[in-house]
Formats: C-alpha cells, sequence, structure tokens
C-alpha cells in the first residue's frame, strides 16, 4: 500500500499501487476538501526534490533549513532542503547546472532564477541573503522586484516569488546549548 497527500489539505489517501504498472498516471479526488490531483507511478528523476509520500518540513529545518514551493496552477507543494553556501533555484531542465531544481512547467521560471546563500555570521548563527539570479521576469521579495545589485536578508516565513511560482523560507531550529 502507498500514501499520497493532498497538495490542498495534506490529507492522505492510500491505494494499492501493486495493481498499476510503472509510468501509469492515476488521479485521485481528496475526500476532504475534494480537491483532483494526479501523479505518475515510479520513480522520479529529482527524487531529492519532490517525494509523493510524507515531505517532512521539520526534518529539514534541524539542518540548514528549507525552502517551501507553494502549489500553483502549475505544480504541487515541494520542500527543497538547504545546503551552506550559494543555493540556485530555477526550473529543472536536463542538464542546467542548478542545484535547487523546481518541479514546474510554468514557462516564467527561468532555469537560473534566483540564489539563496547560507552562510554563518561572526557570532556563528545562520544568515539566508537572496539576490536575483539575474532572471528574465524578476525575483520579488515580500512583492518589491529585487534589482541585480541588491541583496536582502531573509528571516522565518519571509515569501520570494519567482514568476507564478511562491517560496517561502523555513529558517533552521537552533539548538540551545545547556551547561
Amino acid at each position: 500500500m502507498k500514501r499520497v497527500k493532498c497538495p490542498k489539505c495534506d490529507n492522505y489517501i492510500t491505494f494499492d499501487e501493486t495493481i498499476y504498472q510503472p509510468g501509469e498516471q492515476l488521479v485521485f479526488q481528496c475526500t476532504e476538501c475534494n480537491r483532483q490531483f494526479g501523479i505518475r507511478l515510479g520513480t522520479s528523476k529529482l527524487k531529492a526534490t519532490r517525494k509523493e509520500e510524507v515531505i517532512d518540513e521539520e526534518a529539514h529545518r534541524e539542518e540548514l533549513g528549507s525552502i517551501i514551493v507553494v502549489e500553483n496552477v502549475f505544480h504541487y507543494k515541494q520542500a527543497l532542503p538547504l545546503v551552506m553556501g550559494d543555493n540556485i533555484f530555477g526550473r529543472y531542465v536536463r542538464g542546467t547546472s542548478i542545484n535547487q531544481p523546481i518541479e514546474t512547467v510554468d514557462p516564467s521560471v527561468d532555469t537560473k532564477h534566483c540564489i539563496i546563500r547560507v552562510q554563518r555570521n561572526k557570532q556563528g548563527k545562520l544568515q539566508y541573503i537572496l539576490r536575483d539570479a539575474p532572471s528574465n521576469t524578476g525575483t520579488f521579495y515580500m512583492n518589491s522586484i529585487l534589482r541585480d545589485q541588491d541583496r536582502v536578508r531573509l528571516e522565518e516565513g519571509d515569501i520570494i516569488t519567482i514568476g507564478a511560482t511562491t517560496l517561502i523560507l523555513r529558517t533552521a531550529t537552533e539548538k540551545e546549548e545547556s551547561d
């Protein structure tokens, strides 16, 4: 048995995957919100970025934080764990050299759209700094467009818009030191 999560209300739907062939497209209707959504059986080429089962946001937060890609008309919710250094976000296309590909067919998201740099300050605390890649349609931080030379320090829950896609920063949970 396999579980899939509704992209709208996060309700789980269980089904028997053994009666279907790999690569087959399935359509589900959520019993909670009546939302229809589809999945393709088999393994994704982007295993690290999209999972049909549980996306554990808290596990990513314990490391360096994560970016939550919010559902829009082109794709479903995704959680992308951040790495130290430059996190280059953009639309996944085979052969691109980005480390944070977003699974989407949104034509307004460039293949290299924006960059979030994760680094530690002098006190050892994590910092998140956003800049445009530069992109053709621009990167918006809290509804303000960034110029090519702009650098913005991000905080928990900040909203970034690239094309028609919304990204939300989930910062790492700092562990308190005990004596």
